[in-house]
């Protein structure tokens, strides 16, 4: 018998793709950079340490080996001396864990939020508050502090904010859609239109309430993680959890729409749906995180992008990175926010916006000498 040769793989006709057998898109990297693997590392460390610090840190100060005992020590472990203060081991369960854990869910349901926008709309500028959750928010918290709707009792505030986030965006979207599709432009610019007919409705709302309500609305819109309690936790934190899993899971999606939305409809991607997926999640993220805490901005505009520039636009790396990065910076903001003036607890908002607007500004020029709109 006369030995067959292999035959050459076949070549590829004019506007046809190559013969040539490929590796599935799906398939794993064979193995992770290691600049991936040392942001990873680096914002594991960071966080677990700033955990540490932070839970120990304020009017009554803990030494870190004695917020690990007292960690332990509520874990059923016996690892480690116990606080000494007679109030330490209650200061740290009752309202420092809580706080920190807090400050570690919104930060990441927001950074993650905004890495699902830009990868939807296709821009570094775009975040959580272009579809109008941020602004629906504080319209529904705003209506029940001058109102005086308690309903819920004291959950009224946040249940409303998280209701009025939803009803925002989905109300962004149907007016967006036409002819059963949606162009990201048109999103845009129904979301700049609703966001100012809630600016309108806020104001209306804090030119009616009193001297009291005022201030109510104004420290809501600033943002805080004071009086964060184990009870708002337990609501936030599945909420954040599934929407992280949902963002994880749009990942090699996210990466095939980058490509253009004719070459991911080609690719089999359902462009349509995957908008309205990516919308959703976005507004149940955001509307979980500002629900207890208020209005946090510039998280998920600037922690997407500083992951991108490290790490390059894979979405299956972006977005977990991203969301672990935005809880080292809302818990380190926090952190700032509780020990920078003795007595008191600034608002987590305006420290984040005091980064984040000059990073904005530099952003927007930086793209703009890209695209050769600047020499």
């Amino acid at each position: 018998m006369t030995a067959t040769t292999p035959r050459a793989p076949r070549p590829a006709r004019a506007g046809l793709p190559d013969a040539t057998p490929r590796e599935p898109a799906t398939a794993l990297p064979r193995a992770v950079p290691a600049r991936v693997a040392w942001l990873f590392g680096g914002l594991t460390t960071a966080l677990l340490a700033l955990a540490v610090v932070a839970a120990g840190s304020g009017h009554l100060h803990i030494p870190p080996v004695e917020v690990l005992g007292g960690l332990a020590r509520g874990l059923g472990l016996e690892l480690g001396p116990e606080p000494t203060h007679p109030n330490g081991y209650a200061a740290l369960w009752t309202i420092r864990f809580p706080r920190v854990l807090m400050a570690m869910l919104v930060g990441a349901a927001l950074a993650a939020a905004g890495a699902l926008m830009q990868g939807v709309f296709g821009n570094p500028l775009a975040e959580p508050g272009v579809v109008g959750v941020s602004s629906g928010a504080a319209v529904a918290a705003s209506a029940t502090i001058v109102l005086g709707v308690s309903v819920a009792g004291p959950w009224t505030t946040a249940g409303a904010a998280f209701l009025g986030g939803l009803v925002a965006t989905f109300a962004v979207y149907a007016l967006a859609r036409s002819g059963g599709r949606t162009e990201v432009v048109t999103l845009v610019l129904t979301g700049v239109a609703i966001n100012a007919v809630c600016g309108a409705v806020l104001a209306l709302f804090t030119f009616l309430g009193d001297t009291q309500e005022r201030e109510q609305i104004v420290f809501w819109q600033l943002g805080s993680l004071n009086g964060t309690r184990w009870a708002y936790v337990a609501i936030v934190a599945p909420l954040v959890v599934v929407g992280l899993v949902a963002a994880g899971a749009m990942a090699r999606r996210l990466d095939l729409l980058a490509l253009g939305e004719r070459s991911a409809r080609h690719l089999g991607v359902d462009v349509e749906r995957l908008r309205v997926v990516a919308v959703v999640v976005v507004a149940l993220l955001t509307a979980a995180a500002v629900a207890f805490c208020g209005i946090i901005s510039f998280v998920g505009l600037v922690v997407p992008h500083l992951v991108r520039m490290a790490v390059g636009p894979g979405h299956r790396v972006l977005v977990p990175a991203s969301a672990l990065g935005g809880a080292v910076l809302l818990l380190a903001a926090d952190l700032v926010a509780r020990t920078a003036v003795p007595y008191a607890d600034l608002p987590i908002g305006m420290l984040t916006a005091l980064v984040g607007g000059p990073f904005f500004l530099w952003l927007v020029r930086r793209t703009r000498r890209q695209a050769g709109g600047w020499a």
